[in-house]
């Protein structure tokens, strides 16, 4: 019965194991993939082996052997050459994927940005992309400043915060000095803002 097993391996196994090893041979392995080893010469060694994050996996006796990033040939080859002072001769090694490694999905990454707009007697007017969290104050400290005809003391803030658009007056220098404004300070930019700065008129 014991000649009767390396025999039936030998007809049976192999060329299915040969199969195996074809079909993947162009695969390159990845950190989280699952390997199956299988040592003809001794079936204590045979196992199934988790590439680790750090791309290697351990083998008794052959120590640890760089997985990720190579076909299962190269890792079969690097495996036989690590058992080998173990063997009377080389042994045979084989190497399979038992499982690729999928990752979880992944919950979309909330945005990093709010828009808000800027027009009128400004420096830099247009679009900008403001941290969540900014208030009006620093918002106009950041904008890149007024033109010398900027009318300050009536910048629009026309927002849609509470479901319908409203628009509010704010007086720069009020804002500055902490004056009790509705919107000053303390208030906290929302995505879609529109700041306007109108012209100064003539003996504004």
């Amino acid at each position: 019965m014991a000649l009767l097993r390396p025999l039936f391996f030998a007809l049976f196994v192999l060329p299915f194991l040969a199969i195996t090893a074809s079909a993947q041979g162009d695969y390159r392995v990845r950190s989280g993939d699952m390997l199956q080893l299988e040592v003809l010469e001794d079936a204590g060694l045979n196992r199934d082996v988790l590439v680790q994050p750090d791309g290697r996996i351990s083998v008794p006796y052959a120590g640890t052997i760089q997985a990720r990033g190579r076909t299962l040939e190269q890792i079969q080859a690097s495996i036989r050459a690590g058992l080998a002072p173990s063997f009377a001769e080389p042994p045979t090694v084989f190497v399979a994927v038992r499982s690729i490694y999928v990752p979880e999905p992944t919950e979309p990454r909330p945005d990093a940005t709010i828009d808000v707009y800027v027009i009128g007697e400004v420096e830099t007017p247009g679009k900008r992309e403001i941290a969540p969290g900014t208030t009006l104050l620093q918002f106009l400290a950041e904008m890149g400043g007024f033109t010398q005809f900027a009318a300050t003391k009536r910048i629009q803030l026309r927002t849609a915060r509470s479901g319908r658009e409203q628009t509010y007056l704010l007086n720069y220098k009020d804002i500055e000095l902490g004056a009790g404004v509705r919107f000053g300070t303390t208030t906290i930019m929302a995505d879609g803002d529109v700041i306007i700065v109108p012209q100064r008129r003539l003996f504004e």
